[in-house]
This record gives structure tokens, sequence and C-alpha cells, in this order.
């Protein structure tokens, strides 16, 4: 059986990323509110917003890790926001959430990343034992907040 190769997403690689997710947010019992073109606009177009890291062997995906730039001013420094990383279930145990994690940082280079923040579900047991096995910690006493909808359209109209 051939070693996973890891390599960073194209346009062409958008609904292949787009079945991941819905794999991912299904678990979480979830659904995307847009499709492949969200992801071909925002992720491969002329302003992307993110990256993305495929996991792969014999040309099937195992995996996929999302990110975009972060800034800490109490570091003073960027780094990486994992939005979302998701191995699939028959491809886990082959070391893919490590190995996707460190090429997240590599290929964040050259943003001069000096550190990785990511979110993980309170309920999820098994993610919290792996993230700290690695040495995560948690981020100040914060949590995290969204605004949308008809709260965003009231502030953008104030």
């Amino acid at each position: 059986m051939k070693t996973p190769t890891l390599r960073r997403a194209t346009l062409a690689d958008a609904p292949t990323l787009q079945t991941l997710l819905e794999e991912h947010v299904h678990h979480h019992g979830e659904i995307l509110e847009r499709g492949v073109q969200a992801l071909e606009t925002y992720g491969f177009g002329p302003k992307a917003l993110f990256r993305t890291i495929l996991a792969e062997r014999d040309g099937a995906a195992l995996g996929f890790a999302l990110f975009y730039p972060d800034f800490s001013t109490l570091r003073g420094r960027p780094g990486v926001l994992l939005q979302d990383i998701y191995v699939r279930p028959d491809a886990r145990g082959l070391g893919l959430g490590r190995k996707l994690l460190a090429q997240v940082l590599q290929d964040a280079q050259d943003w001069d990343a000096a550190f990785l923040t990511l979110m993980v579900d309170r309920s999820n047991d098994v993610a919290q034992a792996f993230y700290a096995k690695l040495g995560f910690t948690g981020r100040g006493d914060y949590d995290l907040l969204i605004l949308e909808g008809d709260g965003l359209t009231a502030l953008q109209d104030a």
C-alpha cells in the first residue's frame, strides 16, 4: 500500500473538497450553506482567503486541512488559524492528522507563522486528547463568538 501524500489543493480540487466538507459537517449534524462555487471563489480566486492541504493515496482523497492567516496582537506575530481538519474514518490511525498540521505550518511559512490556532468541539474527547498530546493549550479564557443574519445587518446599518 502506497504512503499517503500531502499537497496544496488547487481549483480542480474544489469538488473533492466540497465532498470532504460535507462528510465533515455531517458528522456534527450540520449542513453547508454554500457549495463548490463558494470554495472556488474564496479559496482559489484572485484574492484567495484560505488554503487547503489535501491528503491522498492512489488519487483518492483521505482528508484535508483548511486554514488562513491569523495575527496575535499579544504576540506581535502572525500565525495560522485552522478552520477545519478532517480525516476520513477508514484513513484514521495513519498519522494523517499530525502530518496535515505539520504541512499546514510548512505551507504558511511565507506568512512567518509563529503559532497555530484551532477550534475543537468541547464534546469531542478524542480530538481534545489528540490536540493535548501534541501540546495545544487554551488560547486564553476566550470564547469564539459570531455575528451574522439580522444582528450583522443591524450593525452594518448603524
